[in-house]
């Protein structure tokens, strides 16, 4: 059973969530990148509250270590968001970030905390059929240039400084994604929401059928590329809300 630690000063927060929130959808950034990247989201949906997670090594978090696993990242954050597990929660997790959104849910039903309302994943296959994508093979150069890149599409100055930097956290995310096999699927008791999109070159949405075998699954295929999440488009505000009606 998880024990409960000091809610105030967290650091896994850039602002500290609302106590009049009536939902939480705890967001986790994907390998490379830190909270800001959910910038664009809206604060609230409806009364559901959007939660970008701020993961060590990163950002504000730069000073400290990364995580060397999924495991130890999804019980470290899981210990330091029980306070704010209070009132209905979901994980909202994308490519490289779904796989420790599917691993914190899992341990909080193995250890018996909260268990969430719902498991959002994005552009990503299931644990048992990975590690799958392109970037597992990259060398420290090409992933500088996928860095750049995308720090320009969520609208940021691309300086060498700050891509080294993020190299270097990319290059540790993906080792943690490579280490992380899975060797058969493990029923989780709440809903799943597997998303793929149209003219994503990365992850086929095809590729996500796997997740079926996770318990309760639906399937949505919505407009964009692998980045169009970034922007928070109405389509996929419109899923979350839907999934999550019940609890706000």
């Amino acid at each position: 059973m998880y024990q409960e630690t000091e809610a105030q000063n967290n650091p896994w927060f850039l602002k500290e969530p609302s106590p009049l929130s009536k939902a939480r959808l705890f967001c986790i950034p994907y390998s490379g990148c830190g909270a800001s990247m959910y910038r664009h989201w809206p604060e609230f949906i409806g009364r559901l509250e959007v939660c970008p997670i701020q993961l060590p090594g990163r950002e504000n978090r730069f000073h400290e270590p990364t995580y060397a696993s999924y495991e130890q990242l999804a019980g470290e954050m899981n210990k330091a968001l029980l306070p704010y597990m209070d009132r209905p929660f979901a994980f909202f997790g994308h490519c490289g970030s779904a796989l420790p959104s599917y691993e914190a849910s899992f341990q909080l039903v193995q250890r018996g905390g909260p268990s969430p309302a719902h498991l959002f994943i994005s552009s990503q296959v299931a644990p048992h059929q990975g590690p799958y994508g392109r970037f597992l093979d990259l060398n420290d150069h090409e992933l500088a240039a996928e860095i750049e890149l995308l720090m320009r599409k969520m609208g940021g100055t691309p300086l060498p400084d700050i891509i080294e930097l993020n190299t270097g956290i990319m290059r540790a995310d993906l080792e943690a994604n490579r280490r992380y096999i899975q060797s058969q699927p493990v029923q989780l008791p709440f809903p799943i929401t597997a998303i793929g999109w149209n003219g994503d070159k990365e992850v086929d949405p095809s590729l996500l059928s796997g997740w079926e075998e996770y318990g309760e699954t639906s399937f949505k295929i919505l407009d964009g590329d692998h980045h169009q999440f970034l922007e928070a488009p109405l389509e996929l505000i419109s899923v979350i809300a839907e999934a999550m009606r019940l609890y706000v």
